[in-house]
């Protein structure tokens, strides 16, 4: 049978765009992509790449104080959102450029539509036009959800906060996963007051318990205002003007009683996010807030790819199940990046397109490897993490945990409280470094050093023979001599 393509990419995000540049580029496959929204995907257009740059953003009021306390006549004056937020459309626009050009040079044909699968080899654009694949690679992503509860379209997504018109004054950010922590760290520094509710005992589930703890701490000091184990019981416009039972508030609205979400309320106030909405809470509190927003969670893109209808076996969060070689279930179609729901991180995506453009088109068996990667929380300060939590090694392991808290130089000498944390979990009897964990400005740059180390298969004593670079916070990974406990 003849194709059109050798290989049909549905998905322009990080690892679509690196499957479709290698097969083609490297490997000289006919490769088609297509892309319903915007050529990045969610890192460059509404992910790791607006945020890293939010983040700078509010970091600038806090180095100016610093900047008084050293010294200096410094005023931080007010923040221009408008500008800014210009500025960063501007540079994911050409962040996008680029991605198109670099898939244009490589020789892929572009399709700026919504793809969905008919068969096993065939591709039905949103436009009507079928087109026909040796290999299918679904590379469509994930997207942020809302929880299931009355009138949750008030709330925003992660999404919608970099299209916001303004800042709002204030805001309660619902969640305690690194989206929610991030967010609720990036909009106090640029002046707006933030809640934030979770409904577990503490934020950061997964990481490693002393990292969490602290950052949480320093997260209040700075001004958010963090409450765990709370949730919201109601929501609703603050027009509404009372918190009436959802099954009150739907029949009042027309609706049947206890009608959910969009269902609950009027046209004007479904646009994400619009307008001030008043909040009930598990403790109690009733607050209204300029906005909301919902960083609970996120769901892979596979809804009416048409997967199900041709054989595609699905996860129970929706993800493409595929093996250590992003094959599905069908033969032809592959799945790599967040929508297989393994690491959703977009270095992983980028390995698993490239890998996969490898196996197949290369010539060169390539499985992914999983194990020990690196990880990066923007909160601040920082959260750097590789391998595992002393929680988890303690499972399965007897351990050693060399572990370090304190002021760095360059706050204490200003008075200021903050502190960091060095961690390093190890494995008492090979000696192997299984874990570490840091919480300090930079920890992102300095955890992709040390992830070097860990994959190698560092012992404790690897690290100890390095001499350390003085004075400096990250020289405590070299000189922590004694275990503060064992496991």
């Amino acid at each position: 049978m003849t194709f059109d393509h050798d290989l049909f990419v549905i998905g322009g995000g990080s690892g679509g765009v690196r499957a479709a540049r290698v097969a083609a580029g490297d490997h000289g496959a006919r490769v088609a992509i297509a892309e319903e929204s915007r050529m990045g995907g969610t890192c460059v257009i509404r992910g790791c790449v607006p945020k890293k740059i939010m983040v700078f953003a509010s970091e600038y009021p806090d180095a100016v104080a610093e900047a008084r306390a050293y010294g200096w006549d410094a005023q931080a004056g007010g923040f221009d959102w408008t500008t800014f937020r210009g500025h960063l459309h501007a540079e994911l626009d050409r962040l996008e450029q680029i991605y198109r050009a670099n898939l244009e040079r490589a020789g892929v044909t572009i399709f700026d539509d919504r793809a969905t699968v008919e068969d096993p080899h065939t591709v039905r654009l949103a436009d009507g036009k079928t087109v026909t694949a040796k290999h299918i690679l679904i590379a469509t992503g994930g997207h942020p959800v809302r929880p299931d509860m009355a009138n949750a379209a008030c709330g925003m997504v992660s999404d919608d906060v970099f299209q916001l018109e303004e800042l709002p004054k204030s805001i309660l950010i619902v969640g305690g996963g690194y989206i929610a922590c991030e967010f609720a760290c990036i909009l106090n520094g640029l002046g707006v007051e933030v809640t934030q509710y979770y409904r577990g005992a503490q934020i950061l589930r997964g990481f490693d318990e002393e990292a969490r703890g602290l950052i949480a701490e320093m997260m209040r000091e700075k001004g958010v205002d963090l409450h765990v184990g709370t949730n919201i019981v109601q929501m609703a416009p603050a027009s509404e003007g009372d918190m009436r039972h959802p099954t009150e508030l739907g029949a009042s609205m027309g609706g049947p009683a206890g009608q959910s979400d969009a269902a609950a309320l009027p046209k004007e106030a479904l646009r994400s996010g619009e307008g001030p909405v008043r909040v009930k809470a598990t403790n109690g509190v009733e607050k209204v807030f300029d906005k909301v927003l919902f960083a609970t969670g996120r769901a892979p893109n596979t809804t009416g790819l048409g997967l199900e209808e041709i054989g595609v076996k699905l996860g129970r969060n929706g993800q493409v199940a595929v093996d250590e070689y992003s094959q599905s279930s069908v033969p032809s179609i592959f799945a790599a990046g967040d929508v297989t729901d393994r690491i959703n991180l977009t270095p992983v995506a980028i390995r698993e397109g490239h890998a996969f453009a490898d196996t197949i088109f290369g010539g060169r068996k390539t499985r992914i490897d999983h194990g020990l990667v690196p990880s990066a929380v923007f909160t601040q300060p920082e959260f750097g993490s590789v391998g595992m939590t002393e929680e988890e090694a303690r499972e399965n392991h007897a351990i050693e945990v060399y572990c370090t808290s304190f002021r760095p130089m360059r706050t204490a000498f200003i008075d200021r409280s903050e502190r960091v944390l060095f961690k390093l979990v190890v494995d008492a009897e090979t000696r192997r470094v299984l874990g570490c964990h840091i919480v300090a400005p930079g920890a992102g740059e300095l955890i992709q050093m040390v992830g070097i180390a860990v994959k190698m298969g560092a012992t404790k004593e690897d690290f100890d023979r390095t001499v350390a670079v003085h004075p400096t916070i990250s020289e405590e990974l070299v000189t922590m001599r004694k275990p503060v406990r064992t496991a």
